[in-house]
């Protein structure tokens, strides 16, 4: 009797500092699902779902203090994906955080007008406006997101949205329509 209790107090103790090992040598930084949800959406940290950025926005929706639909940059196509993500049924997009577009932009500055105010290189969340002050400025438009929040602070509206030119690397499919769609012009 006194063996068994021994031999089960060495057992209990060896798989316990295993566990205790396990938990320190195998311990998982972050919420997994915030990181799956910052990955689905766009980066284009504009601030339109009312949140300082993606990481916010996905960390938000994790924790259920928002909702999968107020992205306006990813569109329907962020929301489908998000909803699949969580096992929940897809929206449309939020009306009160803007409106999806139906192409990618980005904007251009009429470097003639710019005055170098460099009101819109502080409203650029992404840096993507080269410039100085009282000089010319431009946007790099590789890191341009098409968040647009560089329009309204510019005092002489010298930025203007214009679309994306796609080549073939930056082509992609059309996206078929959804069933639904289809079974109601049926």
């Amino acid at each position: 009797m006194l063996e068994a209790i021994l031999v089960l107090t060495i057992l209990s103790a060896i798989f316990g500092l295993l566990l205790g090992f396990a938990a320190v040598r195998f311990k998982v930084e972050g919420d997994p699902v915030v990181d799956q949800i910052d990955a689905i959406l766009p980066q284009t940290q504009c601030g339109q779902c009312t949140y300082a950025g993606c990481r916010p926005y996905a960390e938000a929706i994790a924790n259920g203090e928002a909702d999968i639909n107020q992205c306006p940059p990813g569109g329907q196509t962020v929301i489908v994906a998000l909803a699949d993500l969580l096992g929940r049924d897809p929206k449309p997009l939020n009306a009160e955080h803007g409106e999806a577009k139906p192409e990618k932009t980005v904007v251009v500055i009429d470097e003639q007008v710019c005055i170098g105010c460099t009101l819109c290189i502080q409203a650029c969340p992404v840096d993507a406006i080269l410039g100085a002050a009282k000089q010319m400025h431009t946007i790099i438009k590789s890191e341009c997101t098409g968040c647009n929040l560089c329009i309204p602070p510019c005092p002489v509206d010298c930025i203007h949205i214009v679309p994306l030119e796609t080549g073939l690397k930056g082509w992609k499919w059309p996206v078929p329509e959804l069933a639904d769609q289809k079974e109601e012009s049926a």
